[in-house]
């Protein structure tokens, strides 16, 4: 299809769905999962009162407060229903163009959504991520459109005056790592979108597969006809089920309508786009073990330099950006880089999705400015601390980042900031503890998980994490001495400087930043019984 043929498309679809008085939006990621005896007993109340041609029920994506899920948003009445169970299904559906069921109701002022400002997740939960049409009503490949009418060089230069940086942990300029795959040589190139989110605690590449699959693979072919590339590869974890399902439709109906294949929109561009299940091995979230991974082999680090940018792939120039980046992509070609740049600090641009858990009274997927303060997102987004306990950290970063303690709270979300803080951005996780977590039992499990999911090839990560794994359990069992917290500190120093890759010089994160701002808690478990030479 041409592109004036996809735009009449979705106009007749606008006007379809404009067509019914309400619409009952019932999220179906994952954290609302199950919802199918739901979604039959709304359909089954609608028919009861005869409202078929004036009432439409559609599953969405995630709408992100998952801590009252399952979920069901009243439009055009703006309400949101939460804990929501088939028996439910009169109450809601009575209330269409009446009053609220105030048992079921969300407080419309909650501050977790009035507080958040959504980009990557402005269509989360508005749309039926199964259907192209749905994604082209709401402005979806918008972006591509306007990118199509732009050189690849054009394409470039917005994103790089964005200031978009890479959403999966690093930070690295976006657009400079596109124009160096640009200007790289070889016969072919290839594009590859990181999915393998292995982070404890994180889910927000997964939710966003799951709500809005279309506008990641908008991105990557912005992304191939910027660079050059005409073959494309989604690494997923085959433990997303779910998202894999939708991304596989998704490539299916993009296919079918000429935005993916050979000359999509009737233009001289042809990308494939392949997936490929990862197996849940952490350190495949490592650009070079994915690049291992996706030629066959097992997924270990390949020493850099060379770079993917120039040597990846089967040795060709291979660009790798994650899912939150590819998603940021549409929307800035679509609205402009100043739109972008207007949101965020000077040196972190944009909005930013984190996964909020932990001990906390609303879990769930967030998006906020960069900038923003943790107070804010501890406090006013998510409610603050359940059961009368205290706040006590909050740990960004997934297992490579750092624990921040109250006295920080009023630091802004950034790449700069929470570095300074010993911690990093990461994908987006962010795990919150209350005053009656052990800081010791906390990182001990960030450590254990880290030198699980080492994959052996260097000795500084897979013998470095296993003895500061054995210093951790000495302190929890209160039998360490001053010299093992002096050579736990050495180790730590000793793994993050000469590990071979990203995750074997961030494993030591949690307990640098334990040591930092909660050593008291390593002092009071030195046993003054025992001598250093005692020790086994």
């Amino acid at each position: 299809m041409h592109r004036d043929e996809l735009r009449r498309r979705a106009a007749e679809h606008r006007l379809h769905l404009e067509g019914f008085a309400h619409h009952l939006l019932v999220c179906s990621s994952l954290g609302c999962a199950h919802n199918d005896a739901l979604i039959t007993a709304l359909r089954r109340s609608v028919a009861e009162r005869g409202m078929e041609s004036r009432v439409l029920i559609r599953k969405t994506g995630c709408m992100g407060l998952c801590a009252l899920g399952p979920l069901v948003a009243v439009q055009p009445e703006g309400w949101l229903y939460q804990h929501v169970r088939p028996e439910d299904a009169d109450v809601v559906v009575a209330s269409l163009g009446q009053q609220p069921s105030e048992q079921l109701l969300v407080p419309p002022d909650l501050p977790f959504f009035a507080r958040q400002h959504k980009n990557v997740l402005a269509l989360s939960g508005r749309i039926d991520p199964e259907s192209l049409d749905d994604y082209l009503a709401a402005g979806g490949y918008a972006g591509l459109f306007a990118a199509l009418d732009m050189r690849p060089a054009e394409v470039i230069r917005r994103i790089q005056e964005s200031g978009l940086r890479g959403r999966g942990g690093a930070g690295y300029p976006t657009g400079l790592k596109w124009a160096t795959v640009a200007k790289a040589r070889g016969a072919r190139k290839y594009i590859i979108c990181n999915a393998d989110e292995g982070d404890p605690g994180a889910f927000m590449d997964r939710s966003i597969l799951e709500s809005t699959p279309h506008a990641v693979l908008e991105g990557m072919i912005i992304a191939a006809y910027a660079v050059g590339a005409c073959q494309g590869y989604i690494y997923v974890r085959a433990e997303y089920p779910l998202a894999v399902h939708r991304l596989k439709l998704a490539i299916r109906q993009a296919e079918r309508h000429n935005l993916l294949g050979h000359a999509i929109c009737g233009l001289n561009l042809d990308l494939a786009i392949q997936i490929r299940l990862g197996a849940g091995a952490f350190v495949c979230g490592e650009e070079t073990a994915l690049i291992e991974s996706v030629e066959g082999r097992r997924g270990i680090p390949r020493p850099r330099p060379p770079y993917p940018a120039e040597k990846g792939l089967w040795g060709y120039p291979t660009l790798i950006n994650n899912v939150e980046t590819y998603a940021n992509v549409g929307p800035i070609i679509d609205r402009g880089s100043r739109w972008f740049a207007a949101l965020g600090t000077e040196a972190s641009k944009g909005t930013k999705v984190f996964a909020l858990t932990g001990k906390i009274v609303h879990t769930g997927l967030i998006e906020v400015p960069m900038g923003t303060t943790l107070r804010e997102i501890v406090f006013d987004i998510g409610g603050g601390i359940p059961d009368g306990h205290g706040f006590k950290a909050v740990q960004t970063g997934g297992p490579s980042g750092g624990c921040i303690p109250a006295e920080h709270l009023d630091a802004p979300v950034s790449y700069e900031s929470l570095s300074e803080l010993g911690s990093i951005m990461g994908s987006g996780g962010m795990i919150v503890m209350d005053d009656t977590s052990s800081m010791i039992d906390i990182v001990k499990y960030f450590i254990e998980f880290c030198m699980d999911e080492s994959c052996g090839k260097c000795i500084p990560c897979r013998v470095g994490t296993a003895q500061i794994h054995r210093l951790l359990t000495a302190f929890q069992e209160r039998t360490a001495t001053e010299a093992d917290l002096a050579q736990l500190e050495m180790l730590c120093d000793l793994v993050k400087n000469t590990s071979l890759c990203g995750l074997g010089q961030s494993a030591p994160n949690p307990v640098l930043s334990t040591l930092r701002y909660f050593r008291q808690e390593y002092l009071d478990r030195i046993s003054e019984s025992r001598q250093p030479e005692d020790r086994p």
